[in-house]
C-alpha cells in the first residue's frame, strides 16, 4: 500500500478551543512525524487593493481564504513534497513577502474556523473534528485574548463580534458541524474526547506502520 500522510481537520468557531485541541494532539505525538497547518496563514493576497479597501476585509468569511493555494500545498505534502507556507501581514492586511518552508510529515493537522466549509478540503481529510463551544464562552475567551494579547479595547472587540464574528459563525461555521466525524464539546478542556481522539490517531498510524 502506498505510504500517504494522515490529514486531520480541526474546525470550530473563534474562541472555541480548536487551537488547544490541535496543540494537545500535536504535543502528544511530538517526537513523531507530525505538523500543524493553520488556515489563518492562507488569507488571500490583497496587495492589488488600496489599503482602504483592505481594511474592509471580513476575515470570518469563506472568500477571505485562498483555499486553492491551501489545497495545492496539502496535495504536495501528501506527495511528501515540501511547501513554502505564506505569511500574512495583519498590519498591512495582505500577504507578506516572507514564506516559511515546511517539510512533509506523516500526520498533518489542518486547523481553522472554516476548514470543513470547502468540500475539496474535506475530501483530503482522513478525520474531521469540530470543536463545539457555547457562544458565551467563545466571546469571553475572545475578549480576554484580544484585549490582553492584541491590545484592543473591549468596545472594539464586542462591536466586531456582534457585527461580523457572530453572524459569520451562524451562517458559515456552525453549519459545517454536520460534516464532522467527531464533535468535541468545550475544546481543550474536554480531556476525555482528546484522549479518544489520540487513541484513534494512534490506531490509524499503527495501521499505516507510522508508529
Amino acid at each position: 500500500m502506498e505510504r500517504k500522510p494522515v490529514v486531520i481537520g480541526v474546525a470550530g468557531g473563534s474562541g472555541s478551543g480548536k487551537t488547544s485541541v490541535t496543540k494537545s494532539i500535536y504535543d502528544f505525538f511530538k517526537g513523531h512525524s507530525i505538523m500543524m497547518l493553520e488556515q489563518d496563514y492562507y488569507y488571500k493576497d490583497q496587495a492589488h487593493l488600496p489599503f482602504e479597501e483592505r481594511l474592509k476585509t471580513n476575515y470570518d468569511h469563506p472568500l477571505a481564504f485562498d483555499n486553492d493555494l491551501l489545497i495545492d500545498h496539502i496535495q504536495k505534502l501528501l506527495r511528501y513534497e515540501e511547501i513554502n507556507k505564506p505569511v500574512y501581514d495583519y498590519a498591512m492586511h495582505t500577504r507578506s513577502n516572507e514564506v516559511i518552508t515546511v517539510e512533509p510529515k506523516d500526520v498533518i493537522i489542518l486547523e481553522g474556523i472554516l476548514v470543513l466549509e470547502d468540500e475539496r478540503l474535506r475530501n483530503l481529510m482522513d478525520i474531521k473534528l469540530f470543536v463545539d463551544t457555547d457562544a458565551d464562552l467563545r466571546i469571553i475567551r475572545r475578549l480576554s485574548r484580544d484585549i490582553n494579547e492584541r491590545g484592543r479595547t473591549m468596545d472594539s472587540v464586542i462591536d466586531q463580534y456582534v457585527n461580523v464574528v457572530r453572524p459569520m459563525h451562524n451562517q458559515f461555521i456552525e453549519p459545517t458541524k454536520r460534516y464532522a466525524d467527531i464533535i468535541i464539546p468545550e475544546g481543550g478542556h474536554n480531556h476525555v474526547a482528546i484522549d479518544l481522539m489520540v487513541t484513534k490517531i494512534q490506531t490509524i498510524l499503527e495501521q499505516k506502520s507510522f508508529l
